[in-house]
């Protein structure tokens, strides 16, 4: 019995040696392969010393956020509770700054361009508004482009930091964006007093309770980006951030400050804002263009002028971007029965290849602006026509040559991915009505 009992403990023994070895040959295994994983995540998500660089002058605002979620989480999209931000991917939705990078839109618009073999110059005129750290660093431009159309931004495009450094705007007429940054421990902003605090330095910058501010990319917007104030007739001198920065009350931190300051809110709301523009009919008039026609009939022959114009307002609609929009305007003559006798479009608006080539021409629709536009066209013999009918509609981006598109689709690396920028092309061409006129003749 004693002999039996002495062979089970021996074996008990055994047993525990086996499993500690077991154990020890899996922890051995186990932390080769994971040294591994672990070393090939590193060497996956190393920072590039460039996008390095760009962090240590422009703070990402994720760490803003620790201080600023508020603000954060409105220019991230995050605190809006309409529909329209919550899809702001949609046609017509603002696409909010916190998404310049991070659009779609963005990404395919800027495919098809760089098929026109941009150069990095040009390259740079582009994301100075969605990138503005370019303009300190524009020996990185072609690895942001790069990393944009590979759809992997490293770097933040509109962030705390890129409105927060702008101290200044060019006040001559120079090309666009004005803005002009100083990198460095001081933050600007509208407070005459900001509160210390053991973050950052703060100062006030008067440019950010001017129009000019926001112009300096949003530069249509406007009549003259280098006035301070715009005054406009039903406006009363109020500039862009009394509308799309909705004012609020609170602090402008979560962690002290004064409750009751007056703060704006930073989701910068677009075409949804029109809280002032729904309570204040004359507003919403001045704020939409109009078309008049000036015809004459001689023969077969109708012809005369489309005058388009916005009011006082310092103001153009529609869409905050400057550069991609396209406007078509269709004079069409009908006889008495409605029955389309002629027709005849006109279209205003760059095409892919010509895109920042050059000076930016004026836009279609300027704000405080009547724009002329001639027309001719002739009706079918033994025809009359009763009215003539001026349509203006509008795309929110130009329609790309077949091939343009062509080339662009194959740079894409699946099916989905090129599925996603047809659907994308095909929604922002469509024309969209903005006004109308008919005149009886």
């Amino acid at each position: 019995m004693r002999r039996e009992a002495s062979g089970e403990g021996e074996n008990r023994v055994l047993r525990f040696r086996w499993s500690i070895i077991r154990f020890l040959l899996f922890v051995c295994v186990y932390g080769v392969f994971n040294e591994s994983a672990i070393g090939q995540t590193a060497d996956e998500k190393t920072t590039p010393d460039w996008v390095t660089e760009i962090e240590r002058a422009f703070v990402r605002s994720e760490d803003c956020k620790q201080c600023h979620d508020r603000h954060y989480d409105e220019w991230k999209g995050a605190r809006e509770q309409t529909s329209d931000l919550k899809t702001f991917g949609r046609v017509d939705a603002p696409l909010l700054h916190g998404t310049s990078l991070d659009s779609p839109v963005f990404r395919t618009v800027l495919g098809l361009w760089v098929q026109t073999n941009p150069t990095v110059e040009e390259q740079g005129r582009c994301l100075a508004c969605h990138v503005p750290s370019t303009t300190v660093f524009p020996q990185h431009v072609d690895k942001i482009t790069a990393q944009l159309l590979a759809g992997k931004p490293q770097i933040e495009g509109i962030g705390c930091a890129s409105c927060h450094l702008i101290h200044d705007v060019d006040r001559t007429i120079n090309p666009p964006p004005t803005f002009k940054l100083k990198p460095g421990p001081v933050l600007f902003g509208p407070f005459a007093d900001p509160e210390e605090n053991l973050v950052h330095q703060a100062a006030q910058s008067p440019l950010f309770r001017e129009a000019a501010y926001c112009a300096s990319c949003h530069f249509d917007k406007v009549k003259d980006v280098t006035q301070k104030g715009l005054l406009g007739e039903i406006l009363q001198g109020a500039v862009c951030q009394d509308c799309h920065m909705e004012p609020s009350t609170g602090s402008s931190t979560s962690r002290r400050g004064a409750m009751t300051r007056a703060i704006g809110r930073h989701w910068f709301r677009g075409v949804v804002v029109s809280g002032t523009i729904l309570r204040n009919r004359n507003l919403q008039a001045e704020w939409t263009p109009r078309v008049d026609l000036d015809v004459k009939k001689t023969g077969d022959a109708l012809e005369g002028t489309v005058l388009v114009k916005i009011g006082s307002l310092p103001h153009s609609f529609p869409d905050g971007d400057p550069v991609l929009k396209q406007f078509f305007l269709t004079i069409t003559a009908k006889d008495e029965a409605g029955r389309v006798l002629a027709e005849d479009t006109k279209q205003f608006g760059l095409p892919y290849d010509k895109l920042l080539r050059g000076p930016i021409p004026d836009p279609f629709i300027k704000g405080g602006y009547t724009r002329k536009v001639p027309f001719a066209v002739t009706v079918r013999k033994g025809s009359a026509a009763t009215t003539v009918e001026a349509v203006l509609t509008y795309a929110l981006i130009p329609t790309p040559e077949p091939m343009l598109q062509h080339k662009y689709l194959a740079t894409l690396s699946s099916d989905k991915e090129r599925d996603e920028a047809k659907q994308i092309i095909h929604e922002y061409t469509q024309p969209r009505m903005l006004t109308y006129r008919v005149k009886s003749l």
